[in-house]
């Protein structure tokens, strides 16, 4: 091809050559939460066990954008995102699947560029969906064409609408879906640098999707459904062929993750879930992602408190100190309650980390029910925290709230609680200086001027800078000189 050609006359060719090489490649790309990377986790097995090659967005056949819809600006990255592909790779085929392709299904479709839109319901199929057949060849890599028996959800059956477009849409109603996606999730600068299982660290393991609560914020419910268990068995499945690869700390996540069990016959307990992950594995080291407040019995704080197989962290949220705003929130507890749980926490664990997910800004939130929250935060002994601006959600019944907050004000409000936890976390960090504190290495590298620091992540919840070059994946007990930009540093 004479060098006179555009660049982009040049990729055209090259694209359309890759459609007669021997296999096709795909791209998943996560957007949001340990869920949804859970997800696509499973998405990249289904590939795999079809033959596809994992690629590069900019050169995929196949761009799977695995969505999320949490808020306003969750939304505004799906569709970004559709945007860039298309720009970048303008003969992928891109397939939206995730929360937001179950929320907006039809204005997902009409997205430039979207060849399918597949939601949460059935998210488990994508890969038959897209690839009927198994064994296809590149040669005629072909997306199902467009039929009348679309599935669509059960509101817009009962609307006078025309829902014909020219792509494909597969969403029913996600609360008859019982399927459970489940796949290893690792630490992401491993898969993206192309590390070996080796060098790869601390794989999240989704046990739990869905969620029964009804927050009046909250739109998850909506487009994943009722809380649903990954069995027993197939827990333990998991964690020991991790273990037989050489891990040595398992996070174990979910939608509404100490509700876990309660939908199984018989029923279960999240208890006895943890119980059994340490009786029948080698797992070295355990860690439980967010559990709600109710959820952390006084059986399962001293379990956590008295194994050390198991990570001294709590993520409790929190969402509100104002008894008036958690019941405009449709929250199953009040501030004492949570109070409660909180200082039972740290009486049993004198040295973990305790986190809490805030909300800033919920409609009605008066000045005085924020500072009803900020006086709890400062009070109680949390070590971080996740803050985020209340996003109206269509479909929510806070969405219909009245006195919904000016976003200048909510933002305020959020800037002023991220500083509180910032401070809190400083101070924590800063009371382990001159001690020691147990640590797994990551596969991060940093240089400074006195040299290499290996990244690494204590046992509860800190990042931590480690004196010179050390082998991912190890525990190593570190001496903890002090906390510099956010990290602890140990210059051994």
């Amino acid at each position: 091809m004479p060098v006179t050609r555009s660049a982009r006359g040049l990729r055209t060719k090259i694209r359309l050559l890759r459609y007669h090489d021997p296999v096709p490649t795909y791209h998943v790309e996560n957007f949001g939460c340990r869920a949804t990377q859970a997800d696509g986790a499973a998405l990249d097995r289904q590939f795999e066990s079809r033959g596809l090659i994992r690629a590069a967005a900019a050169q995929a056949d196949l761009v799977i954008l695995n969505s999320c819809t949490v808020t306003r600006a969750a939304d505004q990255d799906a569709r970004a995102a559709i945007r860039r592909v298309q720009r970048q790779n303008p003969l992928a085929r891109i397939i939206v699947t995730g929360c937001y392709a179950q929320r907006a299904p039809e204005e997902v479709a009409a997205l430039p560029g979207v060849s399918v839109v597949i939601g949460n319901s059935h998210k488990h199929q994508l890969a038959d969906l897209i690839l009927p057949d198994p064994l296809a060849s590149s040669r005629n890599l072909k997306l199902p064409a467009h039929s009348d028996q679309q599935f669509l959800p059960l509101t817009a059956l009962t609307e006078k609408r025309d829902l014909r477009t020219e792509n494909a849409i597969h969403v029913s109603d996600i609360f008859a879906h019982t399927e459970l996606l489940a796949a290893p999730v690792f630490e992401s600068a491993g898969r993206e640098a192309g590390l070996s299982h080796e060098d790869r660290t601390r794989p999240t393991l989704k046990v739990q999707d869905g969620c029964d609560n009804r927050c009046s914020f909250c739109v998850i419910p909506s487009v994943r459904g009722h809380s649903r268990s990954l069995k027993l068995s197939e827990v333990i499945r998991e964690v020991n062929a991790l273990v037989e690869s050489g891990y040595r700390e398992v996070v174990i996540s979910g939608i509404n993750l100490g509700r876990w069990g309660r939908d199984l016959a018989p029923s279960s307990s999240f208890e006895h879930l943890v119980r059994t992950i340490l009786s029948d594995t080698k797992l070295e080291k355990l860690r439980i992602s967010s559990v709600e407040p109710m959820d952390w019995s006084d059986e399962l704080i001293q379990l956590v408190a008295w194994s050390t197989r198991i990570a001294k962290h709590a993520h409790v949220p929190l969402q509100s100190g104002s008894d008036a705003v958690l019941r405009r929130m449709h929250r199953k507890y009040r501030p004492w309650h949570y109070r409660e749980k909180i200082e039972k926490i740290r009486g049993a664990m004198p040295t973990a980390a305790i986190g809490a997910d805030v909300m800033a800004g919920f409609p009605g939130e008066t000045d005085a029910e924020f500072d009803a929250t900020r006086k709890l935060i400062e009070d109680l002994p949390l070590t971080y925290l996740h803050v985020f601006t209340y996003s109206a959600r269509p479909g929510t019944p806070a969405a219909a709230l009245q006195n919904q907050l000016p976003v200048h004000v909510a933002r305020e409000r959020t800037r002023i609680l991220r500083d509180l936890g910032a401070a809190k976390k400083l101070a924590f960090m800063r009371s382990f200086a001159g001690k020691h504190l147990p640590a797994i290495t990551l596969n991060l590298l940093r240089t400074s001027a006195d040299g290499e620091f290996t990244e690494a992540l204590t046992d509860n919840y800190l990042k931590l800078c480690l004196k010179g070059n050390h082998r991912p994946n190890r525990w190593i007990q570190a001496r903890i000189d002090g906390a510099e930009n956010g990290v602890l540093i140990s210059r051994g």
